[in-house]
């Protein structure tokens, strides 16, 4: 089958809602999910960031859910009866329903009706902008869809008839699932391409040299505010959750450390669903891969514990747990008379940093303690500048130590540096830079 009829079948089917449409929201609060902090609000959030139009939400709670609707046939009536009244599209049920659940809850509420991951998906489609992006967020919208073809379409349960198709054929539903395979397997062949290239990238910054600076956090953590921050760029961002879910690179001189690169990433929520770890595989290498992970976190958050830990879970499950890391305490700015510190451990060692990346207070700790992070990565060197390269010596000033520096007889001036090995690189291949010994 060609690809148009498979996309054909992906737009008939997707689990896409229109913005503004009227929506309930139905919040099943089971013993299985007790983990879960502020989980109510998070869903209302996310609903409101697809651009939906909640009518209502309603909060049901359970010792156990049903096998056939996830809740009562009583509570089932009790939304009919809204959904009439309401003029209600469609009903989002957190947490997930079974394909089952949510092939009988329509056929109950006459609506269509969806869950939280399909809500996820429809937000990441929505937010997608680069073509790998793209690529990803169909994947795994594709994946979800694929355990949910049957629905309320009748046309699932005809066979094909006609001259040359008599006898028992192919039914629609299988030609549905085969199509659909199809184009999984075309998406994972362009997704390898796109990961092939985005490795290729990553090989010439080690080549480089070139120190790698992850953000990692919760969604609306403030991320690409700090990004921006940091590497003076104007990435997209918004106080809404998943606003950012393209990985974007910057190449950034931080003081006294040189030259880095500085990802964001797409944020971490809880429970987030599988299909989209796995789509964003590539995404989330960008952290595994890191030197430095800065552990983006609201501070203003009275749930920002319990996101710590779903932040710090999703981060092992990479394996990326063994990467240096640094808590960044963001949004000091709505914490009362709060001032940016830099905190330490026993040992001496920086393990957080508080700052407001909206206002840039405290960034200038964050520098320092990056700095004192990449030492490792750095190196002490001897290097002279001939008198028509002296200009140099004010760039090393703005983005390197100069621990020593004297004018030697010929009015050279030489400098005692501690600067990243690729910065050093850099500077020894430029005209009137050269090293001599310590």
């Amino acid at each position: 089958m060609s690809n148009n009829a498979t996309l054909e079948l992906f737009d008939r089917q997707q689990e896409t809602v229109g913005q503004g449409e009227r929506t309930l929201l139905v919040y099943v609060d089971l013993p299985i999910n007790s983990h879960i902090q502020n989980g109510l609000d998070e869903f209302s959030e996310l609903a409101i960031s697809s651009g939906l139009d909640i009518i209502q939400t309603l909060k049901v709670s359970r010792n156990f859910a049903s096998a056939r609707y996830l809740i009562g046939s009583g509570k089932v009536s009790e939304l009919a009866q809204i959904v009439a009244n309401e003029n209600i599209s469609v009903v989002i049920f957190a947490p997930e329903l079974s394909p089952s659940q949510e092939r009988n809850l329509e056929k109950e509420l006459q609506c269509r009706v969806m869950d939280r991951t399909g809500l996820i998906l429809d937000i990441f489609a929505l937010r997608a902008r680069s073509f790998e992006g793209k690529l990803q967020v169909e994947l795994a919208q594709l994946r979800h869809l694929s355990t949910r073809l049957i629905r309320g379409w009748t046309h699932l349960e005809r066979q094909k008839g006609g001259i040359g198709l008599r006898g028992p054929g192919e039914t629609q539903l299988e030609t549905d699932k085969r199509l659909i395979g199809q184009r999984i397997k075309y998406l994972k062949k362009r997704l390898d391409k796109v990961h092939k290239q985005r490795d290729l990238g990553r090989k010439s910054r080690v080549k480089n040299e070139l120190p790698m600076i992850a953000l990692a956090g919760y969604t609306n953590a403030g991320k690409s505010t700090l990004f921006n921050k940091l590497t003076n760029s104007s990435v997209f961002a918004d106080s809404q959750l998943f606003a950012t879910l393209d990985a974007t690179i910057r190449r950034v001189i931080l003081p006294a450390s040189g030259e880095a690169v500085i990802a964001d990433t797409v944020g971490f929520i809880q429970d987030l669903p599988h299909d989209l770890v796995a789509a964003f595989k590539s995404t989330l290498e960008e952290t595994r891969k890191a030197d430095i992970i800065l552990h983006v976190i609201d501070s203003s958050d009275e749930y920002n514990k319990e996101k710590i830990e779903q932040v710090d879970s999703i981060i092992s499950d990479i394996g990326a747990d063994d990467i240096p890391c640094i808590m960044v305490m963001n949004k000091i700015d709505c914490l009362e008379e709060f001032k940016p510190r830099i905190d330490r451990d026993e040992d001496g060692n920086i393990y957080r940093v508080w700052v407001s990346a909206q206002t840039g207070d405290g960034v200038d700790l964050l520098y320092k303690a990056l700095s004192e992070k990449l030492s490792g990565l750095m190196t002490r060197a001897k290097i002279q500048l001939d008198v028509k390269s002296a200009y140099i010596r004010s760039e090393i000033y703005n983005i390197g130590y100069i621990h020593n520096e004297k004018v030697d007889d010929y009015g050279q001036w030489v400098l005692e540096i501690h600067v990243t090995n690729h910065y050093l690189s850099k500077l020894l291949n430029k005209q009137g830079v050269k090293e001599i010994s310590i």
